[in-house]
């Protein structure tokens, strides 16, 4: 399948891969701050306090009072969260979900352009479609990543494009939008494979190839339907 990336979307793929090849040294013992442990599970921080502090998660503190996580117990409060196996798919969908949250409304986000130039209606329409997006990317991965799972990925891709020419914007502003969110589920598996030690060494390389195959259908999707137009 002929693959498009864009500069961001390539250098958070090498990222990972280098994370992989070093995976082995990772320290399940490590204690992280508060920020990081949000970071790790997708959430807000104060969503990490709250359960601090009602006994949910436990912490200990610095000389400097200080929250300080250990890394096991938040793989294994990630791992009593809900019932979707495997976990590790769980746990990246909760993190790009909690990622995508803390963006919208973001300086960052708000000057882009290709952001600027979408409808209200279009902002809130893709951001339910990045949920379903995330769940269908879950179940194509659980069920095996089978060919026939990318008809999903493909009516997804449509969908999308379908919003945005709505609105006007070109195929170079429809794929930054996409770049853009495409990159907090690569970060979130990067993230996750900081922390969680692969049961084989090929455990996360097929993951993200299989992530990377639906993206990629999606992508050429939109392209498709722009062409198309």
């Amino acid at each position: 399948m002929t693959i498009l990336v864009s500069g961001v979307y390539l250098a958070n793929f090498k990222h990972l891969l280098n994370y992989l090849l070093v995976m082995n040294r990772n320290d399940s013992s490590e204690w992280v701050s508060l920020r990081r442990a949000a970071e790790i599970l997708g959430v807000h921080p104060a969503t990490v306090r709250n359960w601090a502090e009602s006994g949910k998660l436990p912490f200990r503190r610095t000389a400097g009072k200080h929250r300080r996580f250990n890394v096991n117990d938040l793989h294994h409060h990630a791992q009593s969260q809900g019932d979707i196996q495997p976990v590790e798919l769980q746990v990246i969908i909760q993190n790009a979900l909690g990622q995508t949250r803390m963006q919208v409304g973001s300086p960052q986000l708000e000057q882009a352009p290709w952001y600027i130039a979408m409808s209200d209606d279009s902002k809130q329409h893709l951001r339910e479609q990045g949920r379903r997006v995330l769940e269908s990317i879950r179940d194509y991965v659980a069920a095996g990543a089978p060919d026939s799972g990318l008809s999903v990925a493909i009516k997804l891709g449509k969908d999308y494009a379908t919003q945005l020419t709505e609105d006007g914007l070109s195929l170079p502003q429809a794929l930054r939008g996409f770049f853009y969110f495409g990159d907090f589920v690569l970060n979130s598996i990067l993230t996750w494979s900081e922390v969680s030690q692969p049961s084989n060494s090929s455990e996360w390389s097929i993951l993200l190839r299989q992530v990377n195959t639906f993206m990629h259908a999606m992508l050429l999707s939109i392209v498709e339907y722009y062409e198309a137009d």
